[in-house]
C-alpha cells in the first residue's frame, strides 16, 4: 500500500508539471502573438516603407513580365511561373551598367512575387506595396519566429543532455540533472520567442531576416546529430531566401573537418548542392540536351554506387546528379543569372565599411577615416596591380575567426561540452563584428541565436541581453532617422552619439562569446567550471557520438 500510494502522488507530481509547462508554453505563446500584434500598430508612424515597396514591386514586375510572354492567359498560375523564370534574365538584358536593382535571391523573388500576386487579386487597382497589405508576410515572420523558437528548444535540449545537464550556471546546479536539459531549453526558445529586436525587425519595419533563421537552426540540429546531407539541404533553402546565410554557412563545412570526417562534410556539399540545382533547375536546364545528359549520368552513377554498395548511396547519387546539373548548365547555354543578380550583385551592391547605424569594428575604422577599397598595401609588377584593402583584410579575419568556431564546436562535440552551443551562435555575432558592408539589421541573427547560451552559464547569458539590447537599438534608430518626428530627435540624437561606445561594447561581447567559443586554453586561464566530461560519467553513451 505504502508503495501504490508512493507511485500515486509521483504520477500526480508528474501531472502537475505538465500541466504547468502546458500553460505556461502557452502563455508565452499568446503573449508574443500579441506583442507582435502591439509592435505592428504601435510603429504606424515611423515604418520603414521602402522595403515594403521594393518587394511589392519586384512581385509586380514578375506579373508584369508573365502577363506579356502569356497574353492568352495572363493571369494563369503558368504564366506567372513563366514570368518569374524569365524576370533574372529581363533585369539582366536592360540593366544600365550592372545596377540591377534587383537583389533577391530565387526563393525571395517568388515569395515577393506570390504576394504580389495575391494582393493584386484582392485589390486590383493598388499601385504600391500599402502597409495594410502586408499582413500575409508578417504571418510567414510569425510562422518563421514559432518555428525558430521551437528548434532552439531542441538544440539546447540535446546539447544539455549530452552533457547530462552540465552548466556553468549556479542557478541550475540546484536543479535535478535530469531536468535541466527541458528547463535550459525552454528558457532559451522563450527568450528567442520574444526577442525584441527581431519583434521590432519583423513587425516594427518590416523586414524578412527572420526567414532564414529556423534554417540555420535546424542545420545546426541536424549537425549536432550527424545527419549532415539534410544540413546542407537546409543551408541551401535558406540561402535561397537570403543569401546572407552562405556567409556563415562554412563553419559546417570545416565543422567536420576538424573531426577528419571527409566524409560527412563531402555528404553536406551533396545536400547542399542537391537542394540548390533542385531549386535553380529551370534556368540551368533550359535545353533537351541538358535533361538527357543529367538523367543518363544520373541513372550510370546510380548504378555503379549502389553497385559496389558505397554508404550514404543516396546523398553520393543526389550530388553527382546535382554537380551534373550545373555543369550542364554551364555548357548547354544554361541562365546564371540568378546567380549573378541574387547573390553576387547584393554583395557589392554597397561599397562601404558599414551602412546605416552599426555597432560594430568597420564602424570604428570608418571613423579613422578608412574606407572599404582603400588600400592599405599596393605593388605593382607589370601590368598587374596587386592591393590589400579593409574588405578583404576584415575578410580573411572572418574567415579565421569562423574556423576557430568551427574548431571549438568539433572540440566541444567530442567533450560533450554546452559550450558548443556557444561555437554554433559565434559565427553570427563575429560576422556581423568583423565584417564589413553590413546593416544595422544583421545583428538580430546573432541576438536571436545567442538566446543558447541561457542553457550555458550566467555570464553568457547576459552577454546575450547586452547584444539584444544593441540589435534593437540599431533597428530603432534607422526607423527613427527614416522619418525624424520632433518626438524622436532627442533619442536620435542620443543614439548618434553612443554610437562608439556601443560598438565597444559589442566587440567586447563578441570576445567573450568568441572566447567561450574556441576549446583551447592556456593552463592559467582554464575555467574551474568546465572540466572535461569523461565518457563513463555521462547518460548517453560513446556510440551517439558515431557517425
Amino acid at each position: 500500500m505504502a508503495v501504490r500510494s508512493l507511485f500515486q502522488r509521483l504520477c500526480a507530481g508528474q501531472f502537475a508539471r505538465r500541466i504547468f509547462v502546458a500553460l505556461l508554453v502557452t502563455t508565452l505563446l499568446v503573449a508574443g502573438i500579441g506583442l507582435r500584434q502591439w509592435t505592428w500598430q504601435k510603429t504606424k508612424h515611423v515604418r520603414f516603407q521602402h522595403d515594403i515597396v521594393n518587394g511589392f514591386y519586384w512581385g509586380s514586375e514578375t506579373l508584369a513580365e508573365g502577363r506579356k510572354l502569356s497574353s492568352d492567359a495572363p493571369d494563369s498560375w503558368f504564366a506567372f511561373f513563366r514570368g518569374y523564370f524569365a524576370l533574372y534574365d529581363r533585369v539582366k538584358r536592360e540593366a544600365y551598367e550592372g545596377d540591377y536593382g534587383l537583389d533577391y535571391p530565387p526563393l525571395r523573388l517568388l515569395a515577393m512575387s506570390i504576394w504580389a500576386r495575391q494582393v493584386r487579386e484582392q485589390f486590383p487597382g493598388v499601385d504600391d506595396g500599402h502597409p495594410e497589405h502586408v499582413k500575409p508576410l508578417l504571418h510567414a515572420n510569425l510562422v518563421c519566429e514559432l518555428i525558430s523558437a521551437v528548434a532552439l528548444f531542441f538544440l539546447v535540449r540535446l546539447w544539455m543532455r549530452r552533457a547530462s545537464g552540465a552548466t556553468g550556471s549556479p542557478f541550475l546546479r540546484r536543479v535535478p540533472a535530469e531536468r535541466r536539459a527541458l528547463i535550459c531549453g525552454l528558457t532559451a526558445a522563450s527568450v528567442a520567442w520574444l526577442e525584441p529586436s527581431m519583434i521590432l525587425d519583423a513587425h516594427g519595419w518590416p523586414q524578412w531576416d527572420a526567414w532564414i533563421v529556423p534554417f540555420y537552426l535546424l542545420a545546426a540540429l541536424a549537425a549536432s546529430t550527424k545527419r549532415w546531407f539534410w544540413c546542407g539541404c537546409l543551408l541551401a533553402a535558406g540561402a535561397m531566401l537570403k543569401g546572407q546565410l552562405l556567409f556563415v554557412a562554412p563553419f559546417f563545412v570545416l565543422w567536420p573537418l576538424w573531426q577528419k570526417r571527409w566524409a560527412s562534410a563531402l555528404r553536406l556539399l551533396a545536400g547542399f548542392t542537391t537542394t540548390a540545382a533542385l531549386l535553380v533547375s529551370p534556368w540551368l536546364l533550359r535545353t533537351p540536351a541538358a535533361w538527357i545528359s543529367v538523367t543518363i549520368i544520373g541513372l550510370v552513377g546510380s548504378f555503379v554506387i549502389l553497385r559496389r554498395r558505397l554508404p550514404h548511396a543516396g546523398a553520393w547519387i543526389a550530388g553527382l546528379t546535382a554537380l551534373t546539373a550545373f555543369i550542364a548548365g554551364a555548357l548547354a547555354g544554361g541562365s546564371f543569372a540568378w546567380l549573378q543578380i541574387g547573390f553576387l550583385y547584393g554583395s557589392e551592391h554597397y561599397p562601404y565599411l558599414f551602412i546605416s547605424s552599426c555597432y560594430n569594428l568597420p564602424f570604428l575604422l570608418d571613423n579613422l577615416g578608412w574606407s572599404l577599397k582603400w588600400p592599405m598595401w599596393s605593388y605593382e609588377f607589370g601590368s598587374r596591380y596587386v592591393a590589400i584593402t579593409p574588405q578583404w583584410t576584415l575578410r580573411v579575419l572572418y574567415l579565421g575567426t569562423l574556423a576557430l568556431c568551427a574548431r571549438g564546436a568539433a572540440r566541444h562535440t567530442r567533450n560533450r561540452d554546452p559550450r558548443g552551443l556557444i561555437a554554433i551562435a559565434a559565427p553570427w555575432l563575429v560576422m556581423f563584428a568583423l565584417l564589413g558592408q553590413m546593416q544595422e539589421r544583421y545583428l538580430v541573427w546573432g541576438a536571436v541565436v545567442s538566446a543558447v547560451a541561457l542553457g550555458v552559464s550566467v555570464r553568457l547569458s547576459a552577454i546575450h541581453f547586452v547584444i539584444s539590447v544593441a540589435s534593437t537599438a540599431m533597428i530603432a534608430h534607422v526607423m527613427l532617422i527614416d522619418k525624424k518626428l520632433d518626438a524622436t530627435l532627442r533619442v536620435i540624437n542620443l543614439l548618434h552619439n553612443v554610437r562608439p561606445y556601443a560598438s565597444g561594447v559589442v566587440l567586447v561581447c563578441v570576445a567573450v562569446c568568441l572566447w567561450d567559443a574556441i576549446p583551447v586554453r592556456l593552463p592559467m586561464f582554464r575555467s574551474q567550471r568546465y572540466r572535461r566530461l569523461e565518457p563513463d560519467s555521462l547518460s548517453l553513451g560513446t556510440a551517439a557520438e558515431e557517425v
